[in-house]
């Protein structure tokens, strides 16, 4: 069951993709390159502003046919069909985004301003906002998110220049920083610890063995 509605899901991302396999994948098949921004509103953190890079396989598949008026290139009206099917059909797996505030899992209201852009270098790439349901003090400890698929058919990875931002009204002193259970490194400890955190919420078996999955921790100084 598990299983079905990850290709549903991807179905609905790779719309261009007609079948898929129904047994378990033993590597992805859509690579996501991920930059995120935290946003800030009256001294909380309210939600995230991110936007997905796909791959120039899944782009040219998902591209197929839209170019309706013939000009070569895919506007945001031509493109707006697709990126609708995309976040309707990611509805139901959380947008593969995951929050935490200490041990707490923070949900996120519906995604809103979701577009999608061709980029110059003609590769599709998916914006929107992710609202938190209940936004959370700007400096509360602990804040951490990632964005991971637990099938491991879409593999996410935050992108090398400007992984993660702190938006505008970000509180002086507070950073943010990527933790890879990757890396070899004196974050190690507090990287499989938030991991653990984070597999607890997505299941058993979540990290399938594939090195886990990059985290995204705010830390503020004290004022």
């Amino acid at each position: 069951m598990r299983a079905s509605k990850h290709i549903a899901a991807a179905a609905a991302l790779a719309a261009a993709l007609a079948v898929l396999p129904s047994t378990a994948f033993a590597h992805p098949h859509v690579w996501v390159s991920v930059e995120a921004i935290v946003l800030y509103e009256n001294g909380k953190i309210t939600g995230l502003q991110q936007a997905w890079t796909f791959d120039e396989f899944y782009t040219a598949q998902a591209i197929e046919g839209l170019d309706t008026n013939g000009d070569g290139k895919y506007d945001r009206k031509e493109l707006a069909e697709l990126a609708q099917v995309n976040i309707d059909g990611l509805k139901e797996f959380d947008y593969f985004t995951f929050a935490k505030l200490g041990n707490a899992d923070l949900k996120f209201a519906p995604p809103r301003d979701y577009w999608l852009e061709h980029t110059a270098n003609g590769i599709l790439k998916l914006h929107f906002l992710l609202p938190l349901q209940s936004a959370v003090p700007a400096k509360a400890p602990g804040f951490t998110f990632s964005v991971y698929d637990p099938s491991y058919f879409i593999a996410f990875d935050f992108a090398k220049e400007h992984p993660v931002t702190l938006g505008a009204h970000a509180p002086a002193g507070c950073t943010a920083s990527i933790r890879d259970p990757a890396a070899d490194d004196d974050n190690t400890n507090n990287t499989k610890q938030l991991n653990q955190a984070f597999s607890a919420t997505l299941g058993a078996g979540s990290n399938l063995g594939f090195g886990g999955f990059q985290t995204a921790a705010i830390q503020c100084g004290k004022s």
